[in-house]
Order: structure tokens, then sequence, then C-alpha cells
């Protein structure tokens, strides 16, 4: 079965590099980024886990668990956190999923049901395990992004649209394309002008369902 945007993302229990998770008592009333990679000691997730080990402090800020999945066991995990923090010269602080036995992988829709992991396997077995969820301290699924395995995930734009999400949660706008924090964001149709100008003050109106005004205070 398919997650969307909007589900409540599959409720679990884990066992990571730092002990056993249920993960919505995890998530509590946080944001959270679920992140996933196909096997430990690969070159592009050591560098993707490396980048989100460097951006702790902007994870913090913004009030966000982030929490890795390996279909790898614990002790790969723990041996390649050193590698990550060689190369990223951050401390990898998140906790890795070891879902050896594929349950979240296949939970979250990165696998089929019937997958499995073969005798002397390589990534490729587990290739579609190369995606990101940001959740909601409502535990709905906001936002879902799945790369290749050739290309590097862009974790300033995973900030980016974790921004823009707790954004338009919090002021009740939408964010026009390429938004970043401290530009216009746009009134949603909905919101009658009447209302648009009780709530938000002066917009601009560049067509009759685009309206623009500053980021709330």
């Amino acid at each position: 079965m398919s997650l969307r945007i909007n589900d409540v993302v599959p409720n679990f229990t884990a066992v990571t590099d730092q002990g056993t998770f249920h993960f919505h008592d995890w998530i509590g009333d946080s944001w959270a980024i679920l992140f996933s990679h196909p096997k430990d000691f690969t070159p592009v997730c050591t560098t993707e886990f490396g980048a989100v080990a460097q951006l702790t402090d902007e994870w913090k800020k913004r009030g966000t668990k982030v929490m890795g999945v390996s279909v790898d066991g614990v002790e790969d995990h723990k041996k390649w956190k050193a590698d990550i923090e060689q190369v990223a010269g951050a401390k990898a602080g998140f906790p890795i999923i070891a879902d050896e036995d594929l349950a979240v992988s296949k939970a979250f829709d990165m696998l089929p049901a019937e997958a499995y992991l073969p005798d002397g396997r390589t990534p490729a077995d587990s290739e579609t395990v190369r995606s990101v969820f940001i959740i909601g301290p409502d535990k709905q699924l906001k936002l879902s992004m799945t790369y290749p395995m050739s290309v590097g995930r862009n974790f300033a734009e995973i900030l980016r649209a974790l921004d823009a999400l707790q954004t338009t949660a919090k002021h009740g706008v939408v964010t026009p394309a390429n938004w970043v924090v401290g530009q216009d964001v746009i009134i949603p149709p909905a919101v009658s002008n009447d209302d648009a100008k009780a709530k938000f003050g002066e917009y601009e109106t560049l067509l009759p369902y685009l309206r623009k005004t500053a980021l709330p205070s």
C-alpha cells in the first residue's frame, strides 16, 4: 500500500545503533526526518549521512529529529559512523535503524512486500531504499523524495523544504517556487480578499488567484 502525503506514517519498533525506539513515541511533539539508504560503507551515502551530521544545529533550531534507515546491522552502523564522521568532520549523533528484516523499508513502500536480501547481496538489491520522509508532529507524512543510487541527495533543499513546511503550517500560507525564509509568501486562494486584508494587511495581487504578501512576523 502506497504512503501518500497526509497519511499517518507507520508506527514500528526498531533496533538502532542507539537502542530500541518506538517510532511515534520517538517523534513525540517534534518534526522528524527519516532518511534511508541501501547499504553501509557505500560512497554516495557516506557523503549524505555526513551532510546530515553537519546540519545537526540546523535540525535542532527547527525542532526536528533525524533518524537513518539501513538494511545492514547495528555493528556495521557503529563501524560505518567512524567513516561518516571522518569524511564530514562532524559527529553523527542520530540513530540508524538496523532494518535487516526489511520491515521498515516495506512499511514505507521503499521495497515490495516480496523483497528479500539474497546471500552476497549488493546495494542494487535494495537500491530503492534511497528516500527522505519529512513527518509532522501529527505523525502525518508531509513530504517525500526518492533518489537513484547515482545522485547524492541535496540536504540544503531538504532543509529549505522543511522551512517551507513549518512556515505554511504555522501561518496558513503557501510558498512560491524556490522560496526561502524571509521572502514573500502566497495567500491561499481559499482565503477571501477581505479575510486576507484582515489577516495579512497589505498584499500584492499578481493574478486574481495569485496574491503575495510579506511573511507574517
